[in-house]
């Protein structure tokens, strides 16, 4: 119940902070109620630093209260800018004649302070009278750390407020609107595609302000690729080049101002450059496993496929179909076969990655002999395999029947397989495959029985490497 609690609290703190409707003024300007008259100068400070004891008839609560608040002063033909909005409640005394308003930014280390003094005759009349005075002319950036205090004129020790405020930031919907440090900027780039380098050009912000220029792959969020660069304010020059390793459809450029929690634009302009995500394939010899991980978030769906050489078509490999929502795409007990491959299929259509076509990965090997009315099948390995060996009579160019005969076969062996003399004159296959894989391509051998000869049939050379990038078939819908 206590993470309720917690999310709710949270809940509400950032729609205080987001939507909070902030006050505006044409002009700022110094108020006090009662139809007291006061007047306000700068005041150093420092020579109201010092105390005094109190008189005896001086109450310790004379300041009563003091409330701040932010306004945003918008003049026409002019940017909007913040201030704050002190409210102080005392009661009046003979022994004080106004009141200091100070402010100091945590931030910039910083001090503004006013004095505001009361007419004398109108505030004997009103003694120990409650009187508001309203200040808003004290400016303020986004999102400052202020320390506000009140004192009295004279300054007593021990009769201070102090409060500390957060000025909102451009998350505000007010601020992020009108305020010009809130403003964001706008991004143009130009591509140099030998030297693989992003040439940013910024504008549309404040001169006077720093800005941050980027280079990120856009998940949930915006990971960092290298680091920021900085466009000084004062320069004339608002481009900056950044360096990037791959032109990925998740590569975007974020800019943003110095400031803390100013509000970001991204510019994702490669989103149509997906041929490189198919290449991230490697397989794993010594566990057989064969994954893809995307270099950035697809939609896509992942298959095996057995590619046919005689019509460039890849035949989808059942129980292979996996979405990815995740960062990975695993297939465990993979043969590698040159014509085993992985599918990528998205709305804008579909890629085909052989990663064994190279054969520079483990092989086997399958040959026939005929002896007589004998058909020898041997099969070679370097690795520890099972196969299955089928005998088929090919009636048409892409259908073989099967003949009933089907042998079990280990690295090493040999099966003999009598072929029934009515056969001769057809064409007879025979077709192996490893079984002791999940995902396999078989080889066929075909032949017409009168006559046949030795032949052999392999998958590929032995492994070089165990991480290869492949070339790519594609097949647009």
């Amino acid at each position: 119940m206590i993470s309720i609690y917690v999310q709710i609290l949270l809940i509400i703190l950032f729609w205080n902070t987001d939507c909070q409707i902030i006050p505006r003024i044409e002009e700022c300007g110094l108020s006090c109620s009662q139809g007291i008259h006061c007047k306000s100068k700068p005041s150093g400070g420092i020579f109201n630093s010092f105390c005094h004891d109190a008189p005896a008839s001086l109450s310790s609560m004379v300041l009563k209260s003091m409330k701040i608040s932010t306004v945003m002063k918008c003049v026409q033909g002019s940017p909007c800018s913040l201030h704050l909005n002190i409210k102080g409640t005392l009661s009046l005394d003979e022994n004080v004649r106004g009141l200091e308003i100070c402010s100091f930014s945590l931030d910039t280390q910083q001090s503004q302070c006013i004095n505001v003094r009361f007419t004398r005759k109108k505030s004997k009349i009103l003694n120990e009278k409650k009187v508001q005075v309203e200040f808003n002319c004290i400016e303020v950036n986004v999102a400052q750390h202020i320390y506000v205090t009140m004192k009295t004129v004279p300054h007593y020790c021990e009769v201070k407020l102090s409060q500390q405020y957060y000025v909102e930031d451009c998350r505000n919907s007010d601020v992020g609107k009108y305020i010009p440090a809130c403003s964001a900027g706008k991004l143009d780039y130009t591509l140099d595609r030998a030297r693989k380098i992003v040439t940013v050009n910024v504008s549309n912000f404040p001169r006077d302000q720093d800005y941050y220029v980027r280079l990120c792959h856009k998940w949930f969020t915006c990971e960092d690729v290298g680091a920021f660069a900085v466009i000084k304010g004062k320069e004339s020059l608002k481009s900056v080049s950044l360096k990037y390793s791959q032109l990925l459809p998740c590569l975007c450029i974020e800019g943003w101002l110095a400031l803390p929690d100013a509000r970001r634009i991204q510019l994702c302009p490669f989103e149509n450059d997906t041929q490189v995500l198919w290449d991230n394939i490697v397989y794993n010899p010594s566990t057989q496993t064969l994954a893809w991980e995307p270099a950035c978030p697809v939609l896509v769906m992942v298959n095996l496929c057995r590619f046919t050489k005689s019509n460039d078509y890849c035949e989808d490999i059942e129980n292979s179909f996996k979405n990815s929502p995740e960062k990975q795409v695993k297939y465990s007990r993979v043969d590698t076969h040159p014509r085993l491959c992985m599918k990528f299929t998205t709305k804008r259509g579909s890629w085909i990655k052989c990663p064994f076509a190279h054969g520079e990965f483990p092989a086997w090997k399958m040959r026939t002999s005929a002896v007589a009315e004998q058909i020898q099948v041997f099969f070679t390995s370097q690795t520890k395999a099972r196969f299955s060996v089928l005998v088929c009579n090919r009636t048409q160019m892409a259908s073989c029947e099967s003949l009933g005969i089907h042998h079990s076969v280990s690295v090493g062996d040999s099966v003999s397989i009598t072929v029934p003399r009515e056969m001769c004159g057809s064409t007879i296959c025979i077709q192996g495959w490893r079984t002791d894989v999940d995902y396999s391509v078989p080889l066929q051998i075909c032949d017409t029985y009168c006559g046949f000869h030795g032949q052999s049939h392999s998958d590929g050379n032995p492994a070089k490497a165990m991480t290869h990038r492949m070339k790519s078939v594609q097949s647009l819908h």
